[in-house]
């Protein structure tokens, strides 16, 4: 038998807190792309449970904090691992 990642065939979380976590990432992704401050394409948003990990890249400190913010302030999350990484002197 073969599995892919899913968490759900992994057993790390059930079917009803998949569809909880797409829809949240979905929420969050919605508000990032609608956001002047933050490119919703450079963003990964993974959830887990409730739990939010952002990565990617951000043009400016003010964009990151402000991903972290949406994310946070997102119903069902229960925590938010900002992870997003600014430029380094270009």
């Amino acid at each position: 038998m073969f599995t892919t990642g899913c968490a759900v065939t992994s057993g790390q979380e059930s079917a009803k807190a998949y569809a909880n976590d797409k829809e949240i990432t979905a929420k969050i992704k919605g508000k990032m792309y609608k956001d002047p401050t933050v490119k919703g394409t450079q963003i990964e948003v993974q959830c887990l449970n409730g739990e939010v990990q952002l990565s990617g890249f951000a043009d400016s400190a003010d964009a990151k904090e402000r991903a972290g913010q949406i994310a946070s302030s997102t119903a069902g999350v229960v925590g938010v691992h900002n992870n997003i990484l600014l430029p380094t002197g270009r």
